[in-house]
């Protein structure tokens, strides 16, 4: 264990990393294999309510919550044995995410830059934030936002111009600014949760859907 990171936060992120899928699948499949992004939504939205009717069960029956356990107690944080857990809500940003694709192909590469960001972002800035965090703001650290930022700079100025038709689209290669300001609005959203009073919305749910706003009206 180094300082605060658990053996079993790091197999939960590397786990979180597998998500990848989704943004790709969102993206892609349209494109590859000529269906529609309306689709795809539906095909997002009902894995949606798949987890969910999971959730239900696992929460509301002994004998469900007895044989999730035996395989994914390990992966669970505290808060969420008696609640949805991370998984469902990363569905529900998925869902949003694909929504937004609809609009038009741009809005498509946007969900997907956003999205993909999110998943290794957050990985990055939890496994970063209990290595080596210090300077804590409410339980994230700045040590763990710098990471999801560096990260985010590294995909947005090198990975992403491998991936085929994705800079096609997007009209070029990815400004400075451009760069700057994907990275440093991912990380933000990351640091920053979102409350209602006492209630602070899951960043699963809302980052990458609002990221991919905000990317769409500096494009």
């Amino acid at each position: 264990m180094i300082g605060e990171l658990t053996k079993e936060e790091v197999n939960r992120k590397l786990l979180h990393i597998l998500v990848v899928i989704l943004p790709v699948g969102i993206f892609y499949c349209p494109v590859l294999f000529d269906i529609s992004r309306n689709f795809m939504f539906w095909g997002i939205f009902a894995l949606l309510i798949i987890s969910l009717l999971i959730e239900f069960f696992r929460l509301k029956t002994a004998f469900c919550s007895k044989w999730f356990s035996i395989f994914f107690s390990q992966m669970l944080r505290d808060e969420e044995k008696e609640r949805l857990t991370g998984a469902t809500y990363v569905f529900g940003g998925s869902a949003l995410c694909s929504l937004i694709s609809i609009h038009s192909e741009i809005a498509a590469v946007a969900a997907f830059i956003s999205f993909t960001l999110f998943i290794l972002g957050d990985a990055a800035a939890a496994i970063v934030g209990k290595a080596i965090g210090r300077m804590k703001i409410g339980n994230k650290t700045l040590e763990g936002a710098a990471g999801c930022f560096l990260v985010c700079v590294i995909l947005l100025s090198s990975l992403f111009s491998l991936f085929p038709y994705l800079i096609i689209i997007w009209g070029g290669q990815f400004s400075l600014f451009e760069i700057i300001i994907i990275s440093a609005s991912v990380s933000s959203l990351e640091l920053f949760p979102i409350k209602f009073g006492r209630f602070v919305l899951n960043d699963n749910l809302y980052v990458a859907p609002l990221s991919s706003i905000i990317i769409m009206m500096f494009h």
